[in-house]
């Protein structure tokens, strides 16, 4: 089992970077984890559509050239299927036993992901209708999956 979170820029915040740390560590014991981060553009104060659109589209090509053939790839995105914690246990599960072994979980920047990347993504979740900055879903994801993986398992953890 691979599992790829493809996102836009860095964690800068220390506490962030920990948090992940410590998921990525947990979920070791269930699936290869890799955090694979592309470069994200500045966006201008005022910016208009044209260019956020632009902007995504600059940050959307770097997250494709992450993605490989057989990844079954799974984007953020705030209209996607919202599931509580044990239906995307179930779901994953679902996936694997349906012979999915590449997962790549992506994560756009501030503004969002591309059409290209939408397009090429087997489905889009969606963990709220709130908006998160996208560093906190880092963080969250990697939670989520580490949660996914106890239920899957009949391991206990905290609800």
């Amino acid at each position: 089992m691979n599992i790829r979170i493809i996102c836009v820029g860095k964690l800068k915040e220390r506490f962030y970077r920990e948090a992940v740390e410590e998921y990525v560590k947990r979920l070791g014991a269930y699936a290869k984890i890799e955090i694979a981060e592309v470069a994200d553009e500045k966006t201008p104060d005022g910016a208009s559509e044209v260019v956020c659109e632009k902007i995504k589209d600059k940050e959307g090509e770097r997250i494709l050239g992450k993605l490989h053939d057989q990844d079954y790839c799974i984007a953020l995105a705030i209209n996607g299927k919202a599931r509580d914690s044990v239906a995307f246990s179930e779901h994953l599960s679902d996936l694997m036993q349906s012979g999915k072994s590449s997962f790549a979980f992506v994560i756009g920047g501030s503004l969002g992901l591309s059409d290209a990347v939408l397009a090429r993504a087997n489905e889009q979740i969606s963990f709220s209708k709130m908006t998160f900055p996208h560093q906190l879903m880092r963080v969250i994801l990697t939670e989520q999956l580490y949660r996914a993986f106890r239920i899957m398992n009949g391991q206990p953890y905290h609800k």
